[in-house]
């Protein structure tokens, strides 16, 4: 049974990083790409990692594993905005599909803050 559950999440990790490589080779520009990336990507390390822990079965790598996972979702999502902050203020370009830039005009090009 443990070995069956393991797998389970193992696969789905998989399909999660082929889904995240998808979305690299299919979105449009860089802040979409690292939107679809980040996310799929997080989870399907997580999910490896749950499978790793589940089918070896002991405190020391459960525990580590659990660790990884949280370092994880934390620093990711922090890591994602500041690549994707650093690109807009490089001028990286937006897809020409955008309809709309929230951000333009709201930050000081000196400080890089945000004006309220």
């Amino acid at each position: 049974m443990k070995e069956i559950i393991s797998a389970v999440f193992i696969v789905l990790g998989t399909l999660f990083i082929f889904i995240s490589a998808l979305g690299i080779l299919r979105m449009p520009d860089l802040f979409m790409r690292m939107s679809a990336t980040t996310k799929t990507a997080t989870l399907g390390v997580g999910f490896i990692l749950l499978g790793t822990a589940i089918h070896f079965w002991e405190i020391g790598i459960f525990s580590r594993a659990m660790i990884i996972i949280s370092f994880l979702m934390l620093t990711a999502p922090v890591a994602a905005h500041m690549i994707g902050r650093a690109a807009y203020f490089n001028d990286v370009p937006l897809w020409k599909g955008t309809r709309h830039d929230e951000l333009k005009g709201k930050y000081d090009n000196e400080s890089h803050e945000l004006k309220s």
